[in-house]
């Protein structure tokens, strides 16, 4: 089994099994900062069934306004972030390719500019822990590591991804996948 990394930026979380009841239940949450201090992540399958146009109240392009509004976590549920994907992007800082930012100013470029192969998802709140928390839940197995990639983070079917990389993994997260939601109906 591979050997956990002591820091998880750029890798995904997975809900193991044991947050069965809890806002993380069955999430997958990449994790954009990880350090001494703390974590930073934000969960890529809990779309929160609103448009960016819809909670954004700054003028935005029209391209922007329909793209679909995420949960990122249940932190500061009016901060917003979003990732940004490009071919080139030399200021990438959560994997290559791949930028995480907040600055609404930033967006708004993004929005005004064109390139084809560019990505966006944008998040309303995120998942923070603080120093020691995240190795904590880790030591309890409350989470599944797994490498992050772009396809991943930008999955089309966002309802469908923590059994798609569960899938992926060995015939005990197979099982996990395919059980329900509610233990009882089995």
């Amino acid at each position: 089994m591979p050997k956990t990394p002591k820091f998880l930026k750029g890798q995904l979380l997975l809900d193991g099994g044991n947050l069965q009841g809890s806002w993380f239940s069955r999430t997958v949450v990449l994790i954009c900062q990880h350090d001494a201090e703390g974590a930073f992540g934000l969960v890529l399958n809990r779309d929160s069934g609103n448009k960016v146009g819809d909670a954004v109240v700054a003028r935005l392009p029209d391209a922007l306004k329909e793209l679909p509004l995420f949960v990122g976590g249940p932190v500061q549920p009016s901060a917003m972030s979003f990732l940004h994907h490009d071919l080139y992007l030399p200021e990438a800082n959560v994997l290559p390719s791949l930028n995480l930012s907040h600055s609404l100013d930033e967006l708004i470029e993004l929005g005004d500019s064109f390139s084809a192969t560019r990505r966006l998802r944008l998040f309303a709140g995120y998942a923070g822990w603080s120093p020691g928390q995240l190795e904590d839940e880790l030591q309890r197995d409350a989470w599944i590591v797994h490498p992050a990639s772009i396809d991943l983070v930008f999955h089309a079917s966002t309802s469908e991804l923590w059994k798609l990389i569960l899938r992926q993994k060995g015939w005990e997260q197979r099982l996990l996948a395919d059980s329900p939601n509610d233990l009882s109906w089995n």
